[in-house]
């Protein structure tokens, strides 16, 4: 049976150093199980574009979870912000942002942590917008990208959504104009940068079942293992992210932007409070989530006194 392969031991090869760990690129390795040690697959695409398809074939493929924005936002909403808000914050242009940079601020945070903790088992196939920068800092993550043919496109907006052919395209420069926007906006980075991603597949010559293979491949045959130092990562980048949010919505801390960042329990915090009192509150509120072991706040800055 196919399931039934040798198991092969990972190649040392190619090491991707990242901070204090060493998470490698492996080589072929299966099980009779059929699992796979791949960590988590972030889709971008286009409006319309066939990656919810492509995400719900992969996750067939390689029994993984298929995650979408309608499921970070519900988890984020538990913070106790308004799902309509989250949702705005993900797809408003900057023009929008512009107005309540605060707000911004609160709903990445929110949102970070709330993909941060849906992925961190692995396992997982993110198809929502930016998620290979959202989950920068965790564990090495395969990010794809696929580009559809602006027919196609066009096609799958008339059957579904009935739009003239006009108002199916104006819709598609709209929507990809903003996602554009926002990605430079709030990362500096163009959406559409092939060395953002680890593969880039464009669907004019092949089928979206056929994308799912050529991924699925890529999984089974070179696969990122999800090793204990890869595990860690993504844990850190968990932690981290819970912190700043609850930092982001405690009502004594709910004014500041925080920079935070964690290494197996020890968490430490950057940026500037607007009074000396405030570090303390930092302390309480960052100390009391779980998982810390230890806080630095040496690089918290208070106001400086004129």
């Amino acid at each position: 049976m196919a399931r039934d392969l040798i198991r092969r031991e990972p190649s040392d090869e190619l090491k991707v150093g990242s901070g204090p760990y060493q998470c490698a690129w492996r080589g072929p390795r299966s099980y009779v199980d059929g699992g796979f040690l791949m960590s988590v697959i972030t889709i971008s695409r286009g409006s319309f574009s066939g990656g919810k398809t492509l995400a719900e074939c992969l996750a067939r493929r390689l029994g993984y979870r298929c995650i979408d924005r309608d499921v970070i936002v519900e988890r984020a909403a538990a913070y106790g912000v308004s799902q309509d808000a989250l949702r705005a914050a993900l797809e408003k242009p900057p023009s929008f942002l512009d107005r309540f940079q605060h707000k911004k601020y609160l709903y990445l945070a929110l949102i970070q942590a709330a993909l941060a903790e849906e992925v961190r088992g692995g396992k997982a196939i993110y198809h929502g917008l930016a998620g290979h920068l959202l989950l920068k800092g965790g564990h090495p993550i395969l990010r794809t990208r696929i580009i559809a043919p602006m027919e196609t496109r066009v096609q799958m907006i008339q059957e579904r959504l009935k739009y003239s052919r006009h108002d199916a395209i104006a819709y598609i420069e709209r929507v990809d104009e903003g996602r554009h926007k926002w990605t430079e906006f709030l990362y500096g980075v163009d959406w559409g940068d092939p060395t953002l991603y680890d593969i880039v597949l464009n669907l004019e010559y092949i089928t979206l079942e056929e994308a799912c293979h050529i991924i699925s491949s890529m999984v089974i045959e070179r696969s990122f293992e999800f090793t204990p130092e890869c595990q860690q990562r993504m844990d850190d980048l968990a932690l981290g992210s819970r912190v700043r949010a609850d930092l982001a919505i405690a009502p004594s801390t709910a004014d500041l932007e925080l920079e935070v960042n964690a290494h197996e329990g020890a968490v430490s915090i950057k940026g500037k409070v607007s009074t000396l009192s405030q570090i303390n509150e930092v302390k309480q509120v960052a100390s009391a989530a779980s998982g810390v072991v230890s806080l630095n706040l040496d690089e918290l800055m208070p106001p400086v006194r004129v």
